[in-house]
């Protein structure tokens, strides 16, 4: 578990909301996806999200990016209720997201992808775009891979290529999906430590992951998602001791 008191200090006791959700819902015909979930994010902080397959976790991703549009209920980014607004406007806004299943362009080279994202994600001129998409690429640890096609990348790297195009569009809320999974023990390290990098610089992060091990090093707080509800949520170490949640994602009983 990360330090309580260095914890504190970064977020500095914030108290401005940066993303908020009131009894969000989602159906798909009969099917209930989520009900009556809420949440409060702050400027600053990483709020992890877990919940076993199904609990609605990318469907609420999926709202925020704008992806879908929730069946009841409303998201905020700051003041500003978010709506009918597509994804691309939403990226405009301040919001950016990763893809449990990386989304390269692959046949564009690595340093094309993050073009893409800077200029008509971040809305950034091309000219300007290309000194901040070097240091993206090198934030990232993909500098020496700027010129290979994003479709022969490992998945190492394709997973750093995923996070490079979200930052690249430059989000001071940044949604993160399994970012961790199908790596190993050192790759994962790796990862986080890059996660923990882009914390630092004040970014609000949103993490959804199974990864428990990576997801601990980095989240200020946890939620916890179980057929479409909100069953905890709170500080990682308290969160982690619930019994409900033992039982239901870990299989835990008592």
């Amino acid at each position: 578990m990360r330090d309580t008191t260095e914890q504190a200090e970064r977020i500095g006791m914030a108290t401005e909301i940066h993303l908020s959700a009131r009894d969000v819902s989602k159906s798909f015909g009969a099917v209930r996806v989520l009900h009556g979930v809420s949440f409060d994010v702050h400027r600053g902080e990483v709020l992890g999200i877990l919940g076993p397959n199904g609990a609605g976790k990318t469907t609420l991703f999926n709202m925020i990016s704008g992806d879908i549009r929730p069946s009841g209920g409303e998201i905020r980014l700051g003041d500003v209720p978010l709506k009918g607004e597509p994804p691309f406007r939403r990226c405009k806004m301040g919001i950016g997201r990763t893809y449990q299943i990386p989304r390269p362009y692959s046949g564009m080279t690595t340093f094309e992808n993050l073009l893409v994202a800077s200029t008509f994600g971040g809305g950034r001129s091309e000219r300007d775009s290309y000194g901040f998409c070097a240091q993206v690429l090198e934030d990232c640890e993909l500098a020496g891979k700027a010129n290979l096609r994003a479709g022969g990348l490992t998945l190492l790297d394709r997973k750093r290529l995923e996070l490079a195009r979200a930052l690249a569009s430059d989000p001071q809320l940044l949604l993160l999906d399994e970012i961790a999974g199908g790596l190993t023990d050192d790759e994962s390290r790796d990862l986080v430590a890059l996660v923990r990098r882009i914390r630092d610089r004040g970014v609000t992060i949103v993490w959804i992951e199974h990864v428990l091990h990576a997801l601990l090093a980095v989240a200020d707080r946890l939620m916890v998602l179980n057929f479409g509800e909100k069953i905890a949520e709170g500080a990682p170490d308290a969160v982690i001791a619930d019994p409900d949640v033992k039982r239901v994602y870990m299989g835990i009983e008592g």
